[in-house]
């Protein structure tokens, strides 16, 4: 289920654990008076429901339409404030602000040493766990107090807060331009995919290189380095550059190795660290680096070495599952791969508030290529027309693409040809719109396009002169992903050899081990 389809303080009600339910009704009865309300009648609807219908509230409590988003809106405020005061929300930024926001009740009180003392604390807790730019926001408070009130500081106190604010001035700058390379990057990548000629990289090229600020990088802190690391990683992912993405995804990841309080106070970046250290990894075809880091990942999530909560252990089960299946796709297991399917449709229906539509798409794609290499057609047909009627999801190019490509040849060997013609010209046609018509997909195309003008006996002669063509591309810069979304070249060998392709992978997964 979708989350933008549902109404927002549905999904935030159905994301509340028991012991958050429970405070939140504690909290609502201290407000005097607030169990009889409305807004405590709408809750107790919500949280009953499977999924919204405006129809049931309107039945079950005495809201007018007219009233219904008025009760709401502080229903929505209410229950953010009661997991406010949870502690298990708790973590070192809210902490940090928790402090800030004592120090300026202090200070609106008169009281401005007390406030200094405050402010003084826990700017070293905000520089001891990197975050410069809590401690900067502290620094120009300490600044404005000591500027407006005598508080008979040490003389060198107005230098001393010019210095660090200067410090911290540079460094939250240097951090913002980083921040903003990535998040460019990571915009192409995700709009454009990844670069299609020499002169789609040099556009990406000039772009990185005139954005990257110039540093020196032993004197980045821990958060300057992260987000380097990510706008090297988003760069060298966009250029195909895939041997650079494992050297900067394990930089990543080696920050938090290294630094392992920042996996409590960073948890998400510390688990898409990992994800991407493994899709690398994939990319590279490393069979033996992929298993360890997974294994390392679930390590991680079983024994808690991560702030756990609603978002990471939804990342967790994403990041963990998605490799777990790609590994599958690296030794040519799908039969195996196709056992755990029913484990994740559970898992995806449990966490199904907070998953994105968009990863639940790629989640079918790689149960299509599973039930495609165990030579389940019709399966594989199944879940691939769940992505490709998915109209209202805008997804990335290219797993719209190969889904189409991937569907023209599970309805050939599923037999399933009477309309293929057809098919062959809608899926051309969609890929020239997108604009992800590779030449190997073009080959491909072109190929099946005229297997009724071969005859049967001809046939094996034709899969080996297409191999023969498909081949000289499996390590061309430009080229090469087509083959990591469908690998058409060990498809092609088993048609040949007259085997199945999961024996094909299997055997090159074992020289890939050796």
């Amino acid at each position: 289920m979708s989350m933008e389809k549902n109404d927002t303080l549905f999904l935030l009600v159905k994301s509340l654990m028991k012991s958050e339910k429970r405070q939140f009704k504690l909290y609502a009865g201290r407000l005097g008076g607030n169990s009889e309300k409305n807004f405590m009648a709408l809750f107790n609807v919500l949280d009953k429901m499977e999924d919204f219908n405006e129809r049931i509230i309107l039945q079950k409590t005495n809201i007018k339409k007219q009233q219904l988003s008025n009760s709401k809106a502080p229903l929505y405020k209410q229950i953010l404030v009661s997991l406010k005061l949870n502690p298990f929300h708790k973590n070192i930024k809210t902490q940090i602000r928790e402090q800030l926001d004592f120090a300026t009740i202090l200070y609106n009180k008169g009281l401005h040493k007390q406030s200094l003392k405050i402010l003084d604390k826990v700017k070293n807790i905000a520089l001891l766990n990197n975050e410069n730019n809590l401690a900067f926001e502290i620094v120009e408070f300490e600044k404005i107090i000591e500027s407006q009130y005598i508080t008979r500081s040490m003389s060198s106190r107005a230098d001393d807060l010019i210095n660090q604010s200067k410090e911290l001035s540079n460094k939250t700058v240097l951090l913002s331009k980083f921040s903003n390379l990535s998040l460019k990057l990571y915009s192409l990548l995700l709009r454009k995919g990844y670069v299609k000629t020499s002169e789609d990289f040099e556009q990406i090229k000039i772009i990185f290189d005139k954005s990257l600020p110039t540093y020196d990088i032993s004197k980045l802190g821990l958060k300057e380095k992260l987000f380097l690391y990510k706008a090297y990683l988003w760069y060298s992912l966009i250029t195909q550059d895939f041997v650079l993405s494992y050297k900067y995804a394990q930089k990543w990841v080696d920050l938090f190795h290294y630094n392992p309080i920042m996996k409590k106070n960073n948890p998400v970046f510390y688990l898409k660290g990992i994800n991407y250290l493994l899709e690398s990894l994939f990319l590279i075809q490393h069979v033996t680096k992929f298993k360890s880091t997974l294994h390392y990942l679930e390590q991680e999530i079983e024994q808690h070495n991560f702030f756990l909560n609603e978002n990471t252990e939804s990342l967790a089960f994403l990041y963990l599952y998605l490799n777990k299946i790609n590994l599958f796709f690296l030794e040519g297991n799908f039969n195996q791969g196709i056992d755990l399917i029913p484990e994740v449709l559970d898992k995806i229906e449990n966490f199904k508030y907070k998953i994105d539509e968009y990863h639940i798409m790629v989640f079918y794609y790689k149960f299509a290529s599973l039930h495609f290499g165990a030579e389940q057609y019709e399966k594989c047909i199944f879940y691939l027309e769940k992505i490709i009627k998915n109209k209202g999801l805008k997804m990335r190019e290219d797993l719209l693409c190969y889904s189409r490509i991937l569907n023209l040849v599970a309805h050939y060997e599923a037999g399933i040809d009477q309309n293929l013609d057809v098919l062959i010209r809608t899926t051309y046609k969609f890929l020239i719109k997108m604009n992800e018509l590779h030449l190997v997909q073009k080959k491909f195309i072109d190929f099946l396009r005229n297997l009724s003008n071969i005859y049967p006996h001809q046939l094996k002669n034709a899969f080996i002169n297409l191999h023969k063509e498909l081949k000289v591309f499996e390590n061309h810069p430009y080229e090469k992903r087509s083959f990591m979304y469908l690998d058409m070249i060990s498809w092609l060998e088993s048609k040949i050899d007259n085997v199945p392709v999961e024996s094909i992978i299997k055997k090159k997964a074992l020289n890939k081990y050796k």
